[in-house]
């Protein structure tokens, strides 16, 4: 059993744990302050890569690594995720730093990266029990989350010699070709309404008007916040897909995960957040609100926001696959086929297909 009482950590799962044989001694050899009795424990949350506490003495560390069984191309990229963290913080202080990467697979079997550990809570599905029922609140986290989006958004990549990550042009139409091709890699069956979504969004592709540095992963569930104050925030993780692109895409994937009340109730199966809660803002408020902050035009949300269903049901199908193809046992994966056919409706439902 560990030693950690965060909510958020659990002991190792059996499948899914690091061999300390290489690990340790690495680790003591080219992480600065990694002395005493190393302790590891795993974050519970997430459905991709893996993520684990290592505690050396009274000093804490996070390393993250790949999920297990093949991976698709370019994704859960730690040396990426690495080479950002290890600058963003600089200009973007929500960053965590990252000290540490490892691409040995000799160590632990995959590339990992080490990086500081920030201490706060992270709000999922549900508002915790101590927050309940106070609309001011939901509304300053919901206002809290787009400005963080925001605000990111704005960051001058070359300020953090960043200037170079991904290729900007052309990127909506990339994103458009390369997850229609991961959906037709990772499927276990034909779906209509996805091949319907997929022809839409080609068609009605709109003009990149602005570039900057996207999350692309950006959602409640992968923000730190204050245990005392939620709409304050700590840090924002899952950086591994970090690129430079149309910034639309960003804000478009964050809504696929904010539900509203008046939502029909599939699409809250699939969300990530507890933004139908009273005092949330609407959807339309928060587009409004970050093209306020970041002076961009925001015009063409609709499509951006089909996308995002789009993309979040080829997320899951590749989780799902692996799911199905035993490669995890998480049985926490065994609904995302249902949560892939619910994405491809509402998906439709935006695009009014």
């Amino acid at each position: 059993m560990s030693n950690f009482s965060d909510p958020e950590l659990i002991d190792v799962r059996t499948d899914e744990r690091l061999d300390t044989s290489r690990l340790e001694p690495y680790l003591r050899e080219h992480l600065e302050g990694a002395e005493g009795e190393l302790d590891i424990a795993q974050f519970g949350g997430g459905h991709a890569n893996l993520t684990y506490m290592l505690k050396f003495g009274e000093r804490e560390y996070v390393l993250r690594r790949p999920p297990l069984g093949p991976v698709a191309p370019s994704a859960h990229d730690m040396t990426r995720e690495h080479r950002v963290l290890s600058r963003l913080w600089n200009a973007f202080p929500l960053a965590p730093r990252s000290f540490l990467l490892c691409q040995d697979h000799d160590i632990i079997g995959a590339d990992f990266h080490v990086m500081e550990r920030r201490r706060g809570i992270v709000i999922r599905t549900e508002m915790p029990k101590a927050f309940e029922g106070k609309p001011d609140l939901n509304r300053r986290i919901g206002e809290m989350l787009v400005d963080t989006l925001a605000d990111l958004h704005t960051v001058d990549p070359t300020a953090v010699g960043l200037e170079d990550l991904g290729h900007p042009d052309g990127f909506v139409a990339r994103q458009v070709e390369g997850w229609t091709k991961r959906w037709h890699a990772s499927k276990d069956k034909d779906m209509d309404t996805i091949d319907r979504l997929i022809a839409w969004l080609a068609d009605t592709m709109p003009p990149s008007r602005h570039v900057s540095l996207l999350h692309n992963d950006f959602k409640l569930d992968n923000m730190i916040v204050d245990a005392i104050d939620p709409a304050t925030p700590v840090a924002v993780l899952d950086w591994d897909m970090c690129t430079r692109g149309d910034p639309l895409l960003d804000l478009g994937n964050m809504l696929n995960y904010y539900t509203e009340a008046t939502d029909p109730s599939s699409w809250r199966s699939v969300t990530a957040m507890p933004s139908w809660n009273e005092g949330f803002p609407t959807r339309d408020t928060l587009v409004r609100r970050y093209g306020e902050r970041t002076g961009f035009e925001v015009g063409d949300f609709a499509w951006y926001h089909a996308f995002g269903a789009f993309k979040l049901a080829v997320v899951l199908q590749q989780i799902y696959i692996r799911y199905l193809k035993g490669q995890t046992k998480d049985e926490r994966f065994s609904t995302f086929g249902q949560r892939v056919e619910e994405l491809a409706a509402k998906g439709h439902a935006i695009a009014g297909l």
